[in-house]
């Protein structure tokens, strides 16, 4: 049986905290109905702490996600794939949906200045969410 669901990827360079925050904005907003990867062109060796901290404060949980190295194959299986300061470490297939998110890296930052980058990324996902999921009320028309 093939998974009909969108799939999402994002990438960032150590996929530690921006990339990891979104992943769990998305499949915690989606309610499942998106399926989420996440990777990064030169992965670190545990997610950030403070993005942890932050995503705790939201009731998400990414102390148990683990960094892992960007695939040609998750490139190749995404719908849409968003990338966050990753540059051209990112392979271009045709066909496939792609935009970059400028989001500030928050690593070493505080929580104070994580939060604000936590709720642009609330946003985007949200935004993201709604152009892939059909509304209910879309469906009735």
């Amino acid at each position: 049986m093939t998974d009909s669901r969108p799939t999402v990827l994002f990438v960032c360079v150590h996929n530690a905290g921006r990339s990891q925050m979104a992943a769990a904005y998305t499949a915690a907003r989606s309610g499942g109905a998106v399926r989420v990867l996440s990777a990064g062109s030169e992965p670190a060796d545990q997610v950030n702490p403070v993005a942890v901290a932050a995503m705790a404060e939201e009731g998400l949980d990414i102390a148990g996600e683990t960094p892992a190295l960007l695939e040609v194959e998750d490139v190749r299986a995404s719908d849409v794939v968003i990338t966050m300061g990753c540059g051209d470490a990112c392979p271009i297939f045709p066909g496939k949906r792609y935009e970059d998110w400028e989001l500030r890296d928050p690593a070493g930052l505080p929580l104070e200045e994580v939060r604000p980058i936590r709720g642009e990324i609330r946003a985007r996902v949200d935004a993201l969410l709604a152009e892939l999921l059909p509304s209910p009320a879309a469906e009735a028309r």
